[in-house]
């Protein structure tokens, strides 16, 4: 496949693509949360100004049942975002077909105001692991994502958000630093950026490098949403080793890297994830107002995107 050069996203037309939900034109976008099954009910009642939710759409790949309703109703009072886990952009074969058909009907059917997914491959050679693994950045990996993120694109005509990964090791042989080598993917497939500051954070504990020096350099035009979450140690090394883990409240470090992050760049659409050990949504609530809070207080054009 040839790799066309695209032009690079604005934030304005990030933002533009963000409101692209049949509602979004009426409202804006602050901060969200991870949509869970045990919590359907609550966040249908829910009316907080700005709040959006957020799915894997593996969960929902399905022709009907229950899970499909939820989130038809869901739908109908809150903006959704679909955030992939499956796709395998930086696997060596192109994305699975059936599995972007999949997707392309879903985004049809609930107009999420976004769709993202990681700078991570699952499968390799034909074999699966039921995981998010980094790469070495070369300019053949680049390359690769590079075709890979402009296919699904094209399938779903729309631009997607790429996510950086979060490390535990470090990988030799690499061409480009992190943010380079997204900066560089976004300008030749013209794909947007999904910044998780916790996996910045981890990140940076586990290989050594800064966290601040990272957000500091991440390209803000590229950025059409943002991640916050919780880690833990690991039990054996400590804090020498954190694990981006989305089950626990998110570390004040985190939060103060955060405000960093959009007191340089601006308000952006912000999730709060949480994955396991989940308290109740009123907990989870009050993680996703502090996020709302902050966002409302920076002085930029309102989230919608008018000029």
């Amino acid at each position: 496949m040839t790799v066309a050069l695209r032009t690079p996203p604005s934030a304005a037309s990030l933002r533009r693509d963000a409101l692209s939900a049949r509602d979004a034109s009426s409202v804006e976008l602050t901060a969200g949360l991870g949509l869970k099954p045990q919590h359907y009910a609550d966040a249908q009642r829910c009316e907080a100004a700005g709040l959006w939710f957020e799915v894997h759409p593996e969960n929902y790949m399905v022709a009907g049942g229950p899970r499909l309703r939820w989130l038809e109703t869901i739908r109908a009072r809150h903006p959704l975002a679909l955030h992939g886990v499956g796709l395998s952009l930086a696997a060596d074969a192109d994305p699975d077909q059936d599995h972007l058909t999949r997707l392309r009907e879903l985004v049809r059917r609930y107009q999420p105001f976004v769709v993202s997914e990681h700078l991570a491959w699952s499968t390799w050679q034909g074999v699966y692991r039921p995981d998010l693994l980094p790469i070495p950045r070369t300019h053949e990996a680049l390359q690769r994502v590079v075709a890979n993120v402009q296919q699904t694109q094209e399938a779903l005509q729309r631009r997607i958000l790429i996510e950086n990964p979060s490390h535990y090791l470090c990988i030799d042989d690499h061409d480009y630093d992190e943010v380079a080598f997204l900066t560089e993917l976004s300008r030749r497939s013209g794909c947007g950026l999904l910044l998780d500051v916790n996996n910045v954070w981890v990140s940076a504990n586990n290989l050594g490098f800064d966290a601040n020096t990272y957000v500091d350099a991440f390209p803000d035009d590229s950025v059409g949403e943002v991640h916050l979450a919780g880690h833990s140690m690991d039990p054996s090394y400590g804090a020498a080793l954190l694990i981006d883990s989305h089950d626990a409240t998110i570390d004040a470090d985190v939060w103060r890297l955060y405000q960093r992050l959009i007191a340089r760049i601006g308000a952006r659409p912000t999730l709060i994830e949480r994955d396991d050990n989940l308290p109740e949504f009123v907990e989870l609530l009050d993680e996703r107002n502090r996020a709302d809070a902050l966002l409302r207080a920076q002085e930029i054009a309102p989230l919608n995107g008018r000029q």
